[in-house]
C-alpha cells in the first residue's frame, strides 16, 4: 500500500445490547467500539476495535491515544505493524480487518467456501446467563432452532439451578444429538472446583472454558490432568505475550483445549501462533467472537473459515445490539452463512448515522 495515498479515521461508537449478557464478571448493557476506517481514495475498508472494559488486557485509559498512534503509523507506513502491536490485540485486529476489509472493497474477505455462500460455519448456540426461568427459556429457544452445539454460561447464579438446567437439556437431547459446553467465566474457586466438576461430568459435557481464574498455571494443569470433564482455556490466553510464553502456558497447563478470540488474543496474526501451538501439541481448538458487531464478527468468521476446521466455533455474538450493520451473514441450522457481499460505503453509510 503506498502510504502517501492512506487516510485513517476513527469512529467511535456506544451500543445497546438489545438484552443484558450476563457474564460471572457482572452484566454488560452497553458496548463502547471503535471503528476504523481506511481510505486509499478510491475505496475505503472499515476494521472494529471493541475491547471488553473489564477483560482485555489493552483496555486502558489512554486507549484512544493508544490506537491513535497506531493508525498514525499505519498512515505513515501503509501497513500494520503487527509485532508492535502484539500487546493491544483489540487494536490490531481492528487494523487488520481495516486493511483486509480496504482490499476486498466489501465484506467478503476471502476465497473459502464460506465466503462463496456454498458452506456455513457450525457454531455453538450461547446461553448468556441469567435467572433461572430466563435461562430456561432461551435454552429451549435454541434447541428449536436446530441447534446441535451449545454453550452454557455457568458460575453466576446458584449452582443447583445451573445443574437444573443441563439436567433439563440432557433430558431432551443426549450427547449424541447435542454437543454440551460450559463456560465458567473463572468462577469457581480451587476449594469447590473439583466437587462441581464431578457434578457436571454427569451431563456428557464436551468441556467447560476456564474453571478458575486465570493465571493458576500450576492449579490449572492438576486440573486439566485430572478433570473428568475436558477443560478449555479462554480468560487463561490473555496477557500471554511472545512465543516463549506461549509455548511455556501450553506445556505447563496441557489443556484439552484453546478458545481463540482474535480481539483478546493477539489479533489474526498471532491467534494463528496460538492455534499452531496448540496443533504441535495436539490441542484442540476453536475460534469465538467477543462481542463485536457484525463488522468484527465477519472478519472473524472468514478468517475462521479460512482454518480449515469442522469443530463448532463461537460466532454467534454479533446480532446482540440494538445498533448493528448488514455485512451479509445470517444464523440459519445451527451454522453461519456468508449470503451476500457488502460494498464497504453502505456499511460505513449506516455506521456513520449512529450517535
Amino acid at each position: 500500500m503506498q502510504a502517501e495515498k492512506l487516510k485513517v479515521e476513527v469512529l467511535p461508537r456506544t451500543l445497546a445490547f438489545k438484552q443484558p449478557a450476563g457474564t460471572s464478571r457482572g452484566i454488560y448493557r452497553e458496548r463502547r467500539v471503535w471503528y476504523v476506517v481506511v481510505h486509499d481514495g478510491e475505496r475505503c475498508g472499515i476494521g472494529e476495535c471493541a475491547p471488553l472494559h473489564d477483560l482485555s488486557a489493552d483496555y486502558t485509559p489512554d486507549y484512544a491515544d493508544v490506537l491513535e498512534r497506531a493508525c498514525d503509523r499505519l498512515r505513515l507506513t501503509g501497513e500494520v505493524d503487527a509485532c508492535g502491536l502484539e500487546c493491544c490485540p483489540s487494536v490490531l485486529f481492528g487494523l487488520e480487518s481495516a486493511m483486509l476489509s480496504l482490499a476486498a472493497g466489501g465484506s467478503r474477505l476471502g476465497d473459502t467456501a464460506f465466503a462463496s455462500g456454498k458452506q456455513g460455519i457450525d457454531i455453538n448456540g450461547l446461553i448468556w446467563m441469567g435467572d433461572h426461568d430466563t435461562m430456561l427459556a432461551r435454552i429451549d429457544d435454541k434447541l428449536q432452532t436446530g441447534c446441535r452445539c451449545m454453550k452454557v454460561k455457568i458460575g453466576a447464579i446458584d449452582f443447583a439451578a445451573e445443574v437444573d438446567l443441563l439436567r433439563h437439556i440432557r433430558e431432551a437431547f443426549p450427547a449424541s444429538r447435542l454437543e454440551l459446553r460450559v463456560d465458567a467465566n473463572g468462577g469457581f474457586s480451587i476449594d469447590e472446583v473439583r466437587g462441581k466438576l464431578d457434578v457436571l461430568a454427569r451431563f456428557d459435557l464436551h468441556s467447560i472454558e476456564q474453571p478458575i481464574r486465570a493465571g493458576q498455571w500450576d492449579e490449572m494443569g492438576r486440573l486439566a490432568a485430572e478433570s473428568p470433564v475436558p477443560v478449555a482455556l479462554d480468560e487463561e490466553l490473555i496477557g500471554v505475550y511472545g512465543r516463549d510464553n506461549v509455548e511455556r502456558m501450553l506445556d505447563v497447563i496441557k489443556p484439552s483445549y484453546i478458545v481463540v478470540k482474535p480481539t483478546l488474543h493477539g489479533g489474526m496474526t498471532f491467534g494463528a501462533r496460538w492455534i499452531d501451538e496448540a496443533r504441535a501439541r495436539g490441542i484442540g481448538w476453536w475460534v469465538t467472537s467477543a462481542l463485536e458487531t457484525n463488522v468484527g464478527l465477519n472478519s472473524i468468521a472468514h478468517w475462521c473459515a479460512s482454518l480449515q476446521t469442522s469443530m463448532p466455533q463461537g460466532l454467534g455474538t454479533g446480532l446482540l445490539f440494538t445498533d448493528n450493520v448488514d455485512v451479509g451473514i445470517e444464523m440459519r441450522d445451527g451454522r453461519l452463512w456468508f449470503k451476500r457481499n457488502v460494498p464497504n460505503d453502505e456499511m460505513l453509510q449506516k455506521i456513520c448515522q449512529w450517535t
